[in-house]
């Protein structure tokens, strides 16, 4: 019991500390992790409604329950590439499990998320969507499943940069190539249906369209969420594999 309540304050106090690190000397702090989103789904919403003219209802609201998401998972897995490296005097000094520091990068940009979650009820809001009974227990789901993704892809790009360096620009070239093979910033319905088969081979794909219904729709789509979750848990068990396995060369490498 006492391994396990050091465990708990360990990830908290990690967690505090990128918190802290994130917004030191940052006067409008949190207000940023919120602009972001909103100043490119302002963007998106130009060149498609105006330009594009898509025939989409509630694009705003589309837009930013897709773009706060892949805010989590981008920030997430962007920055994992080099926690481990940023974090060497830790690794080598202190003996805990190291797979606690990309899980407070994960824990600090969820935190995020959560915050940012009024954002989008004000949205929702303003184009008179009214809440239903599913977000109650759909959000939380939905967190889940992301966290599950979220954390394995980090822990994976973590381990692997350490002993692969070019790691870090591969991911920020992938996570470019994902953002547009992600329905994030258009529907799935205007891709043609011989393309729409392949999109279930971006684990990030079924989580998205769940967030889009869950706020657009007020409802989960539970075959899709099945196959979430079960790609879910197949990223997280292989990244924690992965890790595991090379965590042992960590302090050595460092």
């Amino acid at each position: 019991m006492s391994s396990l309540s050091y465990y708990k304050d360990l990830i908290f106090v990690l967690t505090a500390k990128e918190i802290k690190v994130k917004y030191k000397n940052n006067f409008f702090g949190y207000i940023w992790s919120i602009l972001h989103p909103l100043s490119m789904a302002m963007v998106f919403y130009f060149a498609f409604k105006f330009v594009m003219k898509i025939p989409l209802k509630n694009f705003t609201l589309f837009l930013i329950s897709g773009l706060f998401p892949w805010q989590w998972f981008s920030n997430s897995v962007g920055a994992s590439s080099t926690i481990l490296i940023g974090n060497a005097s830790l690794i080598k000094k202190v003996n805990f499990p190291r797979h606690f520091i990309p899980l407070a990068i994960v824990l600090n940009d969820l935190f995020h998320f959560v915050m940012s979650l009024p954002v989008i009820f004000g949205f929702e809001f303003f184009y008179k969507v009214s809440p239903t009974l599913a977000w109650s227990y759909g959000i939380p789901l939905l967190i889940l499943t992301q966290f599950l993704i979220t954390f394995g892809f980090s822990l994976i790009v973590s381990s692997i940069n350490l002993f692969f360096r070019d790691m870090e620009r591969i991911v920020l070239i992938g996570l470019n190539i994902l953002f547009y093979l992600t329905p994030i910033v258009y529907d799935i319905s205007l891709v043609p249906e011989r393309f729409k088969t392949f999109f279930f081979l971006n684990p990030l794909y079924p989580v998205i369209e769940e967030w889009h219904g869950i706020f657009l729709k007020g409802f989960i789509d539970w075959r899709l969420y099945c196959i979430s979750l079960f790609q879910a848990t197949a990223i997280f068990l292989l990244g924690f594999l992965i890790f595991k396995k090379l965590s042992w060369k960590f302090a050595e490498v460092l």
